[in-house]
């Protein structure tokens, strides 16, 4: 799985980092997305799904491999 985050569009609802927080975080000056980790553990894939699929902005883009 490859994880790109479209900054831009974030609107800072912050559900990324309450469902994968070790590949997102947010910035502390406008809660802004931060990914952490564009190639996360297989582990993680159902929570990084989960936030690509809530997030009220649709920043979130996945590439399955």
């Amino acid at each position: 799985m490859h994880v790109e985050v479209d900054v831009p569009k974030c609107v800072a609802s912050g559900q990324c980092v309450l469902l994968a927080p070790d590949v997102f975080d947010q910035r502390d000056e406008d809660g802004m997305v931060v990914l952490l980790n564009e190639n996360p553990p297989a582990e993680l894939h159902d929570a990084v799904r989960e936030s690509a699929t809530v997030c009220p902005a649709a920043a979130i883009r996945l590439e399955e491999s």
